[in-house]
């Protein structure tokens, strides 16, 4: 086999590659899988109970004036946008399209960053798992389970899953991570 030359490091390309150690550079991609993989299977699991247990359109009361269990069929994308429209057949597929090149992209971006355990990672693997457990619903069902609603006061949430959840709390990681200060030696090298 033959050796592979690494070439010094130019002033343009000041830190030297890393060596990729098989296996090392993946080391956390089982464990962020896994994450994935329980969000969208616990995310099928309380659709699922919703279904068994509460008629469509029906709400019950958890928290008086602030949370209901509801069950509501979301034809639509987030909070309803779209679910009225004139060609329901049209924006199925154009959201099955989204979602797939959603779950390929973050797929990716996964793959790419599970080297550490770190917010990123985490918060990629979250909204994997979100995308794949809503995905699922488009494809089998042709529309999203959504059964959380959240009141306060006159105010009034769109009703949301555990998916949702998953993904808004991923985002927020990824906004942290872009937003938080970098540490001394992190901006030196920089």
């Amino acid at each position: 086999m033959a050796e592979r030359y690494e070439y010094p490091p130019t002033e343009f390309d000041p830190k030297p590659r890393r060596d990729r150690v098989p296996g090392k550079r993946r080391r956390y991609f089982f464990l962020l899988l896994a994450l994935a993989a329980f969000v969208a299977i616990f995310d099928h699991i309380t659709k699922k109970f919703i279904v068994h247990h509460l008629p469509a359109g029906r709400v019950h009361t958890v928290i008086p004036g602030i949370l209901n269990i509801s069950h509501v069929l979301n034809t639509g994308a987030a909070f309803s946008f779209l679910a009225d429209t004139a060609s329901p057949d049209l924006v199925l597929k154009g959201l099955i399209f989204f979602s797939v090149a959603a779950v390929l992209i973050v797929g990716v971006m996964l793959l790419r960053a599970c080297d550490t355990l770190s917010p990123t990672s985490i918060a990629l693997a979250l909204i994997l798992g979100g995308a794949v457990g809503n995905l699922y619903d488009r494809i089998v069902y042709h529309y999203v389970i959504d059964f959380i609603a959240v009141h306060l006061g006159p105010y009034h949430w769109p009703d949301f899953n555990f998916a949702d959840s998953a993904i808004v709390i991923g985002a927020c990681l990824l906004v942290y991570e872009i937003f938080r200060p970098q540490p001394e030696e992190e901006k030196a090298s920089v």
